[in-house]
């Protein structure tokens, strides 16, 4: 590979500049609140070559080959130890987000990314986001991120732009990373330093067929733009979500070894086919999938019927690496509508952390240690261990369905303080309500409610095992539990509860509110907005608190400035008349934060479904 100085390395453009950069949480940058923005026509025309071929840096580096690869200009390098030890091996198809992203196949010591320079790289397919997986580095070390436009051109001959983020590779969040691996490969050896890359969602204009990807220039003389896989976010190909749970954190487990967990969820939408999706979120290493079953729920741990054998690309078993997806194959299987379901996961190996949803408020079940793959179990008689959490599991799909709403929130919309195991979430609610009716279409309902979660700070540090499990922002997840799921039409954020009650202001919340409404709005979702429900008494939730809850309902109220396609009032649902700072007595669920039943199905009630389309 040819080499330069460090200088010619990394001091060979002029400085990209940050102004117009998005708000709180935010990695892709928001071209408009209808879409990408069209573009000019390129100022020079460049042959489009595939990605691989214009690789011209080196970022992976042996241990036992010190100084082989460069990827900031200053000798240092990711570890090709830790990709390896995280199922990023060369050549693998890394599903992220619902784009395919292949890890470069480099020869050892081969260049495996570009420096985004203008490059045209070609590409195809249509869709409605282009994902990149990037990093950005800094000569003289860890810096701040590095952004750019790019165009991208269809077959028609159209063109739009997109703004493109990449955090500093050793400073980014660790909330929003694709992968983070524990060592710097430094020109001295390895060194304990957490490393990170990013896979980062750009619009792009819908129906349109690509042609290219005109690359961000590349003028900053200090810092650099590295892009080391692209791909369009696959289609969902008549897919409707019917059930969904965010990753909330990393948990320690067990050990578990050689155990099967038999997960029970309920669905809302229901086809004649059906397919599940696991994820391994905020991992440092894979997790091995030895089988799955779905099943119609019977009593308990029992199913109704024969379990039904899922199935990985044809194979019985899969293997996720750290930071991805997996989807199962479509399964012939009919879901009911408002089904439960029984989703069945073999773990052979000794398990000691995965990524969790924390609160249910639902029993699952698990076998005890060594009792093997009990995934095709009818009875009940194997899994008499009870499980609090829905590890690796995040969604249920069926064909043939409407589309879905996505409800984004915090306890509340997890259901705390609902009956336990009766499915009276809010979200629940409102799917039965859309059930129940013909004049719309019947949506299903996707609850992506985190308990403990704030719009604006992140509460699960995002990486390594944590007891707080209280997910990363709203702003941080927002591509992960929102925009990335199953034909999702229309999402209601309802959260900010507990940002006031951190301390976090009206100012901080609303632009944040707003920020995600623009990034819905650019990949063709609604977004409705429902003002925060009132929580006098709480033994935080104080008037000071109040008043920015005050403030933000009556943003909310006024539409956001014209951000928001909908705004549905909780706060009036449920909230005393004579103490408006206070919920309805009959309506609390007895802490004065988390409503009943009964306050969940106001909340339902109050939901325009009209609003929903």
């Amino acid at each position: 590979m040819l080499r330069t100085s460090r200088l010619g390395r990394e001091r060979r453009h002029r400085r990209w500049t940050t102004a117009g950069a998005v708000a709180v949480g935010t990695l892709c940058a928001i071209a408009s609140a209808a879409g990408p923005a069209l573009a000019e026509p390129a100022r020079r025309d460049r042959e489009p070559l595939p990605l691989e071929r214009l690789f011209d840096n080196t970022a992976v580096g042996e241990a036992a080959l010190p100084g082989q690869a460069d990827f900031d200009g200053e000798g240092n390098a990711l570890p090709a130890q830790d990709l390896a030890a995280a199922g990023w091996t060369p050549g693998r198809t890394l599903l992220i987000d619902r784009s395919p992203l292949r890890w470069p196949p480099a020869a050892e010591g081969g260049p495996d990314n570009v420096r985004a320079a203008g490059q045209a790289v070609r590409l195809g397919g249509r869709g409605g986001a282009l994902t990149f997986l990037v990093a950005g580095t800094t000569a003289g070390g860890p810096g701040e991120d590095v952004t750019g436009t790019g165009t991208v051109r269809y077959r028609d001959g159209s063109r739009s732009t997109y703004r493109l983020t990449a955090p500093d590779w050793r400073r980014g969040p660790l909330t929003t990373k694709a992968v983070g691996l524990p060592h710097v490969m430094t020109p001295a050896g390895p060194r304990a330093e957490t490393t990170r890359l990013y896979a980062v969602t750009v619009p792009l204009l819908r129906g349109r067929e690509i042609e290219s990807v005109v690359l961000p220039e590349s003028p900053d003389e200090d810092r650099t733009l590295h892009v080391f896989s692209m791909a369009v976010q696959g289609p969902t190909n008549g897919w409707t979500g019917s059930w969904a749970a965010s990753p909330s954190g990393y948990a320690a487990v067990g050990p578990w070894t050689d155990r099967t967990l038999r997960l029970v969820v309920h669905g809302s939408a229901g086809g004649p086919r059906t397919r599940i999706r696991l994820e391994n979120t905020f991992a440092p290493r894979p997790v091995r999938i030895g089988h799955a079953t779905v099943a119609l729920r019977g009593r308990g741990a029992a199913a109704a019927g024969k379990p039904r054998e899922l199935t990985f690309g044809g194979r019985a078993g899969a293997d996720i690496p750290a930071g991805t997806q997996q989807f199962s194959d479509p399964l012939g299987f009919r879901v009911p509508e408002g089904a439960d379901l029984l989703v069945s996961l073999h773990l052979p190996g000794t398990v000691r952390a995965l990524p969790v949803h924390s609160y249910t408020n639902q029993v699952s079940y698990m076998t005890a240690d060594g009792a093997g793959d009990r995934t095709g179990d009818g009875g009940a008689g194997a899994f008499g261990v009870p499980l609090d959490s829905w590890p690796l599991l995040t969604g249920v799909d069926v064909s043939d369905g409407a589309g879905s709403v996505v409800a984004l929130g915090d306890s509340i919309t997890d259901g705390e303080r609902s009956t336990p195991g009766a499915n009276g979430r809010w979200p629940d609610l409102l799917g039965r309500r859309l059930r129940a009716q013909h004049a719309l279409p019947r949506l299903g309902v996707l609850n992506e409610g985190i308990s403990g979660n704030r719009v604006v700070t992140d509460r699960y540090p995002g990486d390594n095992t944590s007891t707080v499990l209280s997910g990363v922002s709203a702003g941080h997840r927002f591509e992960r539990d929102v925009l990335a799921q199953t034909s999702a039409h229309t999402v209601i954020v309802f959260e900010g509860v507990n940002d006031i009650r951190a301390g976090t202001t009206a100012r901080q919340v609303i632009p944040a509110l707003r920020a995600m409404a623009a990034r819905a709005h650019e990949r063709g979702l609604r977004f409705a907005a429902a003002t925060i429900a009132p929580c006098g008494g709480f033994h935080d939730c104080t008037p000071q608190a109040d008043a920015e809850r005050v403030a933000i309902n009556r943003d909310i109220r006024a539409g956001g400035g014209g951000a928001y396609d909908a705004v549905f009032d909780f706060d009036a649902a449920i909230r005393d008349p004579q103490h408006p700072e206070r919920m309805l007595p009959a309506l609390d669920g007895g802490d004065h934060l988390h409503p009943n039943d009964a306050g969940m199905r106001a909340f339902a009630d109050s939901i325009d479904l009209r609003e929903l389309i």
